[in-house]
């Protein structure tokens, strides 16, 4: 009688669990050097939700916020190697192993926001071959991320023309910019975005040249009395990476699902990226001393600026000479 018992009782669990399909919930853990508040982290944010919710929740993308993993100079490695799945990083991060990438980091090259915009919509001559370099390093670009133009901050006097950089340390985020400030008579210095505030705080440079978001939402204006507005003089982009093998071992459905998401943000993003900007100017307008150059005062940068496109086509080899020529026939 125990045994039928026991038959029967197995029969009944195999029947309740015994035929429900096996689906394993796939984390992709995402590295994020900006605060969820940013509008980096929420774009990203916004991603998780679409895949969550077009897999019935089984690829959940979890978001680690403010380098909590990793710097932005550590995040390539970590994606290609596997060591997190994901991750966003300044596209100038590359440019240890792919010096092209700076391209969008040569002042007043783009010569207009139309211009710019076409060089990174995704399969343009500006931006695929760029893709196609990272892919070689082992992690996937899956979209990219509008970041806005570059403005300079300090305290004391603002800064207007090059000469003002003379004898300053700055806190640069791409070798190419690097170049500008030397030219100007500055000593540019490379630090991550989260560690800018305390660089800023305890003096380690006297300028620092990042976005008008990230001065917002880092807090920047309570270490720095003012800013710079630049009038387009490089234009920021970051990239969300996944890594090769992560994504050749995803299903094709999944796969489909992760890539419709990507473009949806992506586009989402670069149409808000105005608006944000805005936004954050005068937020922090009441908070820092806001200068406008003038027209003569820009020409001076723009001088500055024209031997830079030869130093980037000199250090970036035939694939930056390939990009700047695609970006002058936009």
């Amino acid at each position: 009688m125990h045994r039928i018992t026991f038959t029967f009782c197995c029969a009944a669990l195999l029947l309740m669990f015994g035929t429900q399909p096996c689906s394993a919930e796939k984390v992709l853990r995402l590295t994020l050097q900006l605060p969820e508040s940013h509008h980096l982290g929420k774009n990203v944010a916004a991603f998780a939700d679409e895949v969550a919710q077009a897999t019935d929740g089984e690829i959940k993308v979890e978001i680690y916020p403010s380098a909590q993993l990793y710097k932005d100079k550590e995040v390539p490695q970590a994606v290609a190697s596997g060591a997190v799945e994901m991750g966003v990083v300044p596209l100038t991060q590359f440019a240890g192993t792919i010096p092209a990438v700076e391209l969008f980091y040569v002042p007043f090259l783009f010569a207009s926001e139309k211009a710019l915009q076409k060089a990174v919509q995704k399969g343009s001559p500006v931006r695929q071959p760029i893709d196609d370099a990272v892919l070689q390093t082992g992690a996937r670009i899956l979209w990219w991320q509008a970041y806005g133009g570059a403005v300079i901050i300090n305290n004391d006097d603002p800064i207007r023309l090059p000469s003002d950089l003379t004898g300053k340390k700055v806190r640069i985020f791409s070798k190419t910019l690097g170049s500008l400030v030397e030219a100007a008579g500055g000593a540019p210095t490379a630090i991550s975005g989260s560690e800018q505030f305390l660089a800023y705080q305890r003096g380690t440079v006297d300028v620092g040249l990042t976005g008008v978001t990230a001065v917002k939402e880092r807090k920047m204006f309570e270490v720095m009395s003012s800013l710079t507005a630049t009038k387009s003089m490089v234009d920021i982009e970051f990239v969300v990476l996944i890594n090769e093998k992560t994504w050749q071992g995803l299903s094709d459905e999944h796969r489909q699902v992760v890539e419709t998401a990507a473009a949806k943000v992506e586009q989402q993003l670069r149409d808000q990226m105005n608006q944000l900007e805005a936004d954050a100017f005068a937020f922090v307008s009441d908070k820092m001393n806001i200068v406008e150059l003038t027209d003569e005062e820009l020409q001076e940068w723009q001088k500055l600026a024209e031997p830079v496109i030869a130093d980037y086509i000199k250090n970036a080899g035939p694939l930056g000479r390939q990009l700047v020529d695609a970006a002058r026939q936009l």
